[in-house]
């Protein structure tokens, strides 16, 4: 067992691209975690998505030992972190495992928005921080303005910040001596009974669900039985290990010390993140804090193209959700989109890479819903009910008040973008809340409806800002609405995938959007087609698919003209009963097509 005043945890915290990943490549390299040949970019980044995206999803941990300047031996743990903001919760439990964290903020960008939200995160946590300048070898790097960025942004001492360059090695002898020197040591008790933290658990296929825990108090062993105080389940620990970054089995894990166990738990719906696991004969009289339990924001349907692959769409996301237990499914019904899943995620990247791992890792082609959020419908008996779907929402003559969700939006832009910035946000209902110059950059704070954010607002921000701007989002309440759903009816029969709720002032440009949309988009048939978009009982917005002509005088070699008109009259009256019994089928595509959020 590793001497407590030897063991250093620390998380590495950054925004999106500023270098996380490749830092901790360099420690590892360094600290001999793997041999040269071994080593690849992105070591942590497992996931094929990951590598191809350039983005940390899960977060990583591995172990290093270092022998310091001073002579003595250091065992350091590493959580690598993602720094996107939907991926906000994976860095909240990598937190509560350390003691300490490396702010790497990139010389050449600056202080940006998550980097802001992850720093706070790392202070609510009573972390000890130390500031890390990456990329100092770009020639656009400036150093000195960002130390003072990071001084008037974040207000934290950037006096001793460390310059580094992870791309070519430089400067990471400086940042593992001061991370002995600088950061804190763990504390506990080895003596008193088993405390320790559930920071993640996964889906192995040969181990089952494998548990990574941090030590507070205690020993665990291997053969020793533990219980999981959530559940209150019991079981016995089959192998207990470390990662360097490979898996190593060690016999014991002591306080301070972050590794892994299986112990034949069979779903990982069994192991609730942030539990406290003690020893089942002798448990710990008070559990930990744990964490807020991350909650969906962002819903859509997952629809099968073909209803035959129903079952192997529940399976896999019952897989998927082994690995991933922040987002949720549950069974739903479509007239138009046959059998599928409501499926819950924490924003709209995070539902992204659900729907491209289920493509990917289990071969589905999938109808995905536009993206919808969590209102809350007080009604006119007294009751109060949340709506995922727009297609379940109630009859308007029952709804007391409707209460949509709001953000507090952060963005940072450099000052040349500010008014189509200022534009966009003040287009999509928000109300400025701060606006403060740093440097050549403006932090801004908003309040937005974040319904209004989940169609193509991170779209349209990049845009306006030609990518410069960076975003950062933070659920802040409820608020009364003045919202309508907009129903599109198709020869009078309502399409329930196409339902949508909007502000009332947006309802009319959005239904006529639609139908547009749709008018293209649905074959012509051998009458015409109303596709409508309706409030209520009032249609607010038409375009009509005209109808196939066939062409039923080809037959008349000259002759009487009352014949022709005869037969013109019998296709007329023939094309009056079609468009009574005929049947619109809308195809895939048109769904697909009309469903891509933006406005074109």
């Amino acid at each position: 067992m590793t001497d407590l005043t030897h063991i250093r945890n620390f998380a590495i915290i950054a925004h999106i691209d500023h270098g996380k990943s490749t830092l901790a490549d360099r420690l590892i390299e360094r600290c001999g975690g793997l041999a040269a040949r071994e080593m690849t970019a992105q070591v942590l980044d497992s996931m094929e998505l990951e590598r191809e995206r350039g983005i940390t999803i899960k977060a990583q941990t591995v172990r290093l030992d270092y022998r310091a300047a001073n002579g003595g031996s250091y065992v350091l743990n590493l959580v690598d972190t993602p720094g996107h903001v939907d991926f906000s919760y994976e860095v909240s439990r990598s937190l509560a495992a350390c003691e300490g964290s490396l702010l790497v903020v990139d010389a050449s960008q600056g202080v940006e928005a998550q980097t802001l939200a992850n720093v706070y995160q790392a202070i609510d946590a009573g972390h000890e921080i130390l500031v890390v300048l990456n990329k100092i070898d770009l020639p656009a790097a400036e150093p000195k303005q960002v130390q003072q960025q990071v001084e008037d942004v974040i207000g934290l001492d950037a006096s001793d910040a460390i310059l580094i360059s992870a791309k070519t090695g430089q400067g990471i002898d400086t940042v593992l001596e001061a991370l002995v020197a600088r950061l804190p040591a763990p504390t506990g008790d080895a003596a008193a009974p088993l405390k320790a933290l559930l920071v993640d658990s996964w889906y192995d296929s040969y181990l089952g669900v494998v548990t990574l825990v941090r030590i507070k108090d205690g020993i665990l062993k291997r053969g020793m039985r533990i219980r999981l105080m959530v559940t209150g389940a019991a079981y016995q620990v089959e192998r207990v290990g470390i990662f360097r970054p490979k898996s190593e089995a060690v016999d014991q894990l002591g306080p301070g010390e972050i590794g892994f166990i299986t112990a034949g738990i069979k779903q990982v719906a069994d192991c609730h993140i942030g539990d406290t696991i003690t020893e089942d004969r002798r448990p710990t009289p008070s559990p930990l804090p744990g964490f807020k339990p991350s909650l969906p924001v962002v819903f859509c349907g997952l629809f099968p193209m073909d209803s035959a692959d129903y079952e192997h769409l529940r399976e896999s996301l019952g897989k998927l959700r082994l690995n991933d237990s922040s987002f949720t499914f549950d069974p739903e019904t479509s007239a138009a989109l046959g059998f599928g899943f409501r499926c819950g995620f924490l924003g709209l990247l995070h539902m992204e890479i659900i729907r491209e791992r289920l493509t990917r890792e289990f071969g589905l082609e999938l109808i995905t819903t536009a993206p919808s959020v969590i209102y809350r419908i007080a009604l006119t008996d007294g009751e109060t009910i949340e709506l995922h779907n727009p297609a379940d929402m109630p009859d308007p003559t029952r709804i007391r008040q409707m209460d949509e969700p709001w953000i507090k939006a952060t963005v940072f832009v450099p000052d040349t973008y500010l008014g189509n910035v200022l534009k966009l946000c003040e287009g999509k209902r928000g109300t400025q809340v701060d606006l403060t110059f740093a440097g050549t950059r403006v932090m801004l704070v908003y309040r937005l409806p974040l319904n209004e954010v989940v169609i193509d607002f991170y779209d349209r921000l990049k845009s306006v800002s030609r990518g410069y701007a960076s975003f950062d989002y933070a659920l802040d309440g409820y608020a009364a609405g003045d919202l309508a759903k907009v129903n599109i009816l198709v020869n009078g029969d309502p399409v329930d995938a196409l339902s949508i709720i909007v502000h009332s002032a947006a309802a009319e440009s959005r239904g006529r959007q639609l139908c547009v949309r749709l008018k293209d988009l649905i074959p012509r048939q051998l009458f015409p087609i109303a596709i409508q978009a309706a409030i209520g009982g009032r249609i607010i917005a038409r375009e009509t698919v005209r109808a196939l002509r066939k062409d039923v005088l080809a037959k008349c070699y000259g002759g009487d003209v009352t014949r022709k008109r005869k037969l013109l009259e019998k296709q007329k009256e023939g094309k009056k009963r079609m468009r009574s019994v005929g049947n619109v089928e809308i195809p895939q595509e048109a769904f697909l097509a009309a469903l891509k959020m933006g406005d074109e």
